[in-house]
């Protein structure tokens, strides 16, 4: 089936072939399925890890039934197998969630950007500081876009030992010994050095976008590429937000040690 970017209703249809598909058949196709809050760095990981295992990632199309990597936004772990669980800061994820909400993207979020847009209704979307404290209670308690917080996502798969757990912050750090490790848990096989090497060039943020870390355009899915962008747009009260809600899973995911970061 064609991909219609700005389709709900194929939008709608695809999640649930995903869903049926990635619950029903996981662990006997195979799927490897790449799990994430979104905005979490999920499909640029499974980019690199369909390449790594020589298996097609049918992104923004329908599912295929055969190997391949079905990625995701999946909360419960139920019968899923061959699970990889994509791990972000959850500071560095809400910011990257409120431009992918509040700015059309290549990627087709129109609708996403209406539906958002005319909740929020912010007299100007680039005033990052002011808007976010109330984005962050906006994406925390209203649960709608998705229907869960990183929060709960974090309470529920965190140290689920049926998954293969990683982080984005370790994959922008060291991408190639990273994305050994993965296939090398995935598949009990290695994979050469030379090979994850010539993968992390291919998917870098640089080949993809055309643009080094840090150069930011906001109207695209690949917005900045960097660690701790937070920190450029979080003020006090965005701080005292973030860690009203979830604060906790900061310390135990390992982001922080204590909450200092808060008045820090």
């Amino acid at each position: 089936m064609i991909y219609q970017k700005n389709n709900v209703y194929w939008h709608k249809f695809n999640a649930l072939s995903r869903y049926f598909l990635s619950y029903t058949f996981s662990g006997i196709m195979p799927y490897y399925i790449v799990n994430e809050y979104p905005k979490s760095g999920g499909s640029w990981i499974g980019q690199m890890l369909a390449a790594a295992l020589d298996v097609p990632f049918p992104r923004n199309r329908l599912p295929m039934l055969r190997p391949c990597i079905m990625h995701g936004h999946f909360l419960w772990p139920s019968t899923l197998k061959n699970v990889v669980i994509v791990w972000r800061d959850g500071r560095d994820v809400i910011v990257s969630q409120y431009f992918h909400s509040l700015f059309q993207n290549e990627k087709g979020n129109k609708i996403l950007v209406e539906k958002i847009s005319a909740d929020l209704k912010y007299a100007d979307v680039k005033d990052t500081r002011s808007n976010l404290p109330s984005f962050i209670e906006y994406i925390f308690k209203g649960k709608k876009y998705p229907k869960f917080s990183w929060l709960d996502f974090a309470k529920k798969w965190q140290g689920n030992s049926g998954a293969v757990h990683v982080k984005y912050e370790d994959f922008r750090h060291n991408c190639s010994t990273q994305l050994q490790q993965l296939v090398g848990a995935l598949k009990n096989r290695p994979l050469s050095k030379a090979r994850a090497e010539k993968i992390e060039k291919i998917f870098s943020f640089e080949s993809q976008s055309g643009r080094a870390p840090g150069q930011e355009n906001s109207n695209s899915f690949m917005r900045k590429g960097i660690v701790g962008d937070w920190k450029s747009h979080f003020t006090n009260e965005s701080k005292e937000m973030f860690d009203h809600y979830a604060g906790d899973a900061l310390i135990s995911l390992g982001y922080e040690k204590d909450k200092s970061w808060v008045n820090g």
